[in-house]
């Protein structure tokens, strides 16, 4: 630290987190640096939020992996209805309606696949592949695929009339998550047994900070693919299904008082 800088008695706690901890003080403000930072970061989320989805690119990218993609629009006809109407990004646009209403759903499938833009298309563009990547050779088997609906301007809930103009019996909705200050990237994913308009959160099974800084994509997909191959044994998702895939570490117990290293 700068002469300048008075520090802070947390500032060795830092190298274990990227939160805005122990940033010290020059008299009684921020350090510029920090106070940059902040700026920077506070820029970087305000761009993905406003950023559009290079859904070309993706299509093409998915098509390359070898899927099939479904090209499909919110009833938000832009960015700036989709950020002031969330109703809207929870249903399909008609010509996207009439898309799945031309399709043959026989037999259904097991599993429709939503790759949405969310509030965050830069998480989408930068994980949504290796994600998808990764969840293949763990449904391998009797694991029937719809095609990949990339659906721009969209919501969680816009999983819901999708699967079911498949006939699909899980949904699994990629979706950029709200940016952080730190995570301008981080995409969620969102199950749903059962997909059909008026489905609740609390029917949903949710995985989130998927991202090389959070959730690595391998990892996520295979939290993903246990919870999916659970769903489909017990035919629920939400509160019902609770996410057994990862062991939880006993408490230890301990009577340490906690301190600062103020070396």
């Amino acid at each position: 630290m700068s002469d300048a800088i008075t520090p802070n008695p947390w500032h060795s706690l830092r190298r274990h987190t990227p939160a805005r901890i122990g940033l010290g003080r020059a008299g009684v403000s921020q350090p510029t640096a920090a106070h940059l930072a902040f700026q920077l970061a506070h820029a970087q989320a305000r761009d993905a939020v406003h950023r559009e989805l290079d859904h070309v690119a993706l299509a093409a990218a998915l098509n390359k992996a070898g899927l099939e993609t479904l090209d499909l629009h919110s009833a938000a006809a832009d960015r700036a209805a989709y950020l002031q109407r969330p109703d809207l990004g929870r249903r399909l646009d008609d010509r996207s309606t009439a898309v799945l209403s031309a399709r043959e759903v026989a037999p259904p499938p097991d599993l429709a696949l939503v790759v949405a833009d969310g509030l965050s298309a830069l998480a989408i563009e930068r994980h949504a592949v290796p994600f998808v990547e990764a969840l293949r050779p763990l449904l391998a088997d009797g694991w029937r695929w719809s095609p990949v609906a990339i659906a721009r301007q969209a919501r969680v809930a816009i999983g819901d009339p999708i699967g079911q103009a498949l006939g699909a019996k899980l949904v699994v909705v990629l979706i950029g998550e709200r940016p952080g200050l730190s995570s301008p990237d981080s995409m969620g994913v969102y199950v749903t047994w059962a997909p059909r308009p008026g489905r609740v959160d609390a029917e949903r099974n949710c995985i989130s900070n998927v991202r090389p800084e959070g959730l690595a994509p391998k990892a996520a997909a295979a939290r993903l693919a246990w919870l999916l191959n659970e769903a489909r044994a017990r035919q629920v998702t939400g509160v019902a299904l609770k996410d057994e895939s990862v062991e939880v570490a006993p408490a230890v117990e301990t009577r340490a008082s906690f301190r600062l290293d103020r070396r």
